[in-house]
């Protein structure tokens, strides 16, 4: 218990999260009380979407917080990947404004136990629960690049999946309403999200995010990702690749090379100039997904080896 209350005393930013049944927000008065983010819900099962959704995420924008939207999963009432598609749809697609936080899964208690007859699971077993949740993220991760935010209970995650620690790479928002967040599900080591309670004193229900304020702004504006790869095809023939792994789109991405071992430059693509020992490429952009190759030739003389070293912003590259 002690151990926990000093890692939510640590730096934290506050933040809060609302429906349709919060009504309409006086965002002045919710940021006005220390929150810097909020969770907005989107959809839910396959054919719902919140009314007041689309006002209640802009006007979070316009008070300069961050804003996610989440999706209520119904697993009983479709699949994975036809879900997160809909919430894709409907508001849930990451936008990368700087602002705006991965998308949400939220996977709880059956609500409608009394409606629908089923179980806390909705009448999965927990080898199907993760499959669907699997599905869900995949399709998500497809749509966005992003992985996405799994809120949860540890009691729920427990029973519905067998604790599974196949998502450990997604950032957890668990819900426990207390003085501290709890046992976790055996995939975290430590929470990115806590609901600590279901009303704040501002609009929705009081939440804190785990880090620094610099640190949620790197979670709704990640670093473009850059995958450098290539070699030598032969003793005159080379190819660098640049693939971005990230979500956002790369631009303006510089390349210099310089050939060494008595090499020199016979050939090089469009979007590069070239003397007889050195290139200098421009990448105007590079959407996320995407890879451009590049292909060199040169005339090496002599014995001696040869190649071409590279440096692609500041990562350096020897194709040799």
């Amino acid at each position: 218990m002690y151990a926990a209350l000093l890692l939510v005393a640590s730096t934290t930013v506050m933040g809060a999260d609302v429906s349709n049944w919060t009504g309409d927000v006086d965002w002045t008065g919710v940021k006005g009380k220390g929150a810097e983010f909020v969770f907005v819900h989107a959809t839910e099962g396959p054919n719902y979407k919140s009314p007041r959704f689309g006002t209640q995420f802009s006007g979070a924008l316009t008070e300069g917080m961050y804003r996610g939207a989440y999706h209520f999963a119904q697993p009983h009432e479709s699949g994975g990947k036809e879900q997160a598609d809909f919430f894709v749809r409907n508001g849930g697609n990451w936008t990368a404004d700087g602002r705006t936080l991965p998308g949400v899964l939220d996977v709880e208690d059956n609500p409608y136990n009394n409606r629908n007859g089923l179980n806390s699971c909705y009448g999965l077993d927990q080898d199907a629960m993760v499959k669907w949740i699997g599905d869900w993220l995949s399709r998500y991760k497809a749509w966005t690049k992003r992985d996405a935010i799994i809120y949860t209970t540890t009691s729920w995650w427990k029973t519905c999946t067998g604790d599974t620690k196949k998502f450990a790479k997604n950032p957890l928002w668990i819900a426990r309403w207390g003085a501290d967040p709890g046992e976790l599900p055996a995939a975290w080591s430590k929470w990115t999200f806590w609901q600590k309670a279901e009303k704040a004193d501002h609009a929705g229900g009081s939440d804190v995010f785990n880090g620094s304020l610099s640190q949620l702004h790197a979670l709704a504006d990640p670093p473009v990702r850059l995958l450098i790869s290539g070699g030598a095809k032969s003793r005159s023939q080379y190819v660098l690749k640049l693939s971005n792994t990230g979500a956002k789109l790369a631009t303006k991405i510089n390349i210099s090379g310089k050939t060494f071992g008595n090499n020199r430059l016979t050939y090089a693509p469009k979007a590069c100039k070239r003397t007889a020992t050195t290139v200098k490429c421009t990448i105007n952009s590079l959407a996320p997904g995407r890879s451009v190759t590049l292909k060199f030739s040169t005339k090496p003389r002599g014995a001696k080896p040869v190649g071409i070293n590279f440096l692609v912003g500041s990562t350096k590259v020897t194709l040799k």
